[in-house]
């Protein structure tokens, strides 16, 4: 049997987007906003998800959950939600989506079929399908039919066999390319900037890597809107990284990069309130601030 109703947990950017998009495909979209915040409420209205009430209620009416939240939550819910499915005696399939490690996978896998369900492991990639056309599901495990089921319904889904934990290396691996880079022009124009070099770096870029100065102009000065969520990503690339036995040591980098932008003032604003005319320069000054008063200078 089809499935016919999706619950997101939870309705964030990226999961009020994917609602949307499956919504328009005629699935049922249902959330749980117990105990959520006022911007995930709005969120959910966004993409407009039914609010099912508490937890047990929402794993006893889906046949199909999706697990989209920041990292560091992935765990928990899981252990939440196989706790309700014990409770309740309802075990829908459960997707985790989130940007973990293969080896936090397996350990919320465990959680899930321990409580008699069928885990999926998904990686997203790209922006949210109510934001762009090529929003890219990449799943794996020993049955992804549930999630192939899905695909041309507002994303691709692409299998990459039956292997947990392949698909969640996979978003790992893509990350650390984006993610990385941003981070790694942000602490070498850091760098600069504590060295006062900053405005001949620029002047050096536009004459010499206009292409890469285009792309740090465009994202660098934005960071700070995700460098919370976003610091507990880049540790679990780095745990990707070590659990294949290359170093991590960049990834611990980019986590630092976040760590710093988080204390900014920038830090505040959502995707939703951006200050679109804030320039590298700024950005990066007031980045080089909060770098002193962390030290104390």
């Amino acid at each position: 049997m089809s499935t016919q109703t999706i619950a997101i947990l939870m309705p964030g950017d990226m999961g009020h987007g994917v609602g949307l998009a499956l919504r328009e495909h005629g699935y049922e979209i249902i959330t749980s906003l117990t105990g959520r915040s006022e911007r995930s409420r709005k969120l959910a209205e966004a993409g407009k998800l039914r609010d099912a009430g508490d937890l047990d209620a929402t794993v006893s009416a889906a046949d199909l959950i999706l697990s989209i939240l920041p990292p560091a939550s992935a765990v928990k819910l899981a252990e939440d939600v196989a706790a309700a499915m014990k409770r309740t005696g309802k075990t829908p399939v459960y997707v985790d989506c989130n940007a973990i490690s293969p080896g936090t996978t397996a350990a919320v896998g465990a959680h899930i079929t321990d409580a008699g369900a069928t885990f999926i492991d998904a990686g997203i990639i790209g922006l949210a399908p109510n934001k762009s056309k090529n929003t890219r599901f990449y799943v794996s495990g020993p049955d992804t039919q549930p999630m192939m089921a899905l695909n041309g319904k507002g994303f691709e889904v692409i299998s990459l066999g039956d292997t947990i934990g392949q698909a969640s290396a996979m978003k790992m691996v893509y990350a650390a390319l984006t993610k990385g880079s941003w981070t790694l022009w942000t602490a070498l124009l850091l760098t600069a900037e504590r060295n006062g070099l900053l405005t001949p770096l620029i002047a050096e870029f536009e004459h010499s890597q206009q292409g890469n100065l285009k792309a740090m102009q465009g994202k660098v000065p934005f960071l700070p809107a995700d460098s919370a969520r976003w610091v507990g990503e880049m540790e679990e690339i780095a745990k990707t990284f070590r659990e294949a036995d290359v170093t991590g040591g960049f990834m611990d980098g980019a986590a630092w990069v976040f760590e710093l932008l988080s204390e900014t003032p920038f830090a505040s604003e959502t995707r939703e309130t951006l200050d679109t005319s804030r320039t590298l320069e700024q950005s990066v000054m007031a980045y080089a601030e909060a770098l002193s008063k962390r030290k104390g200078a």
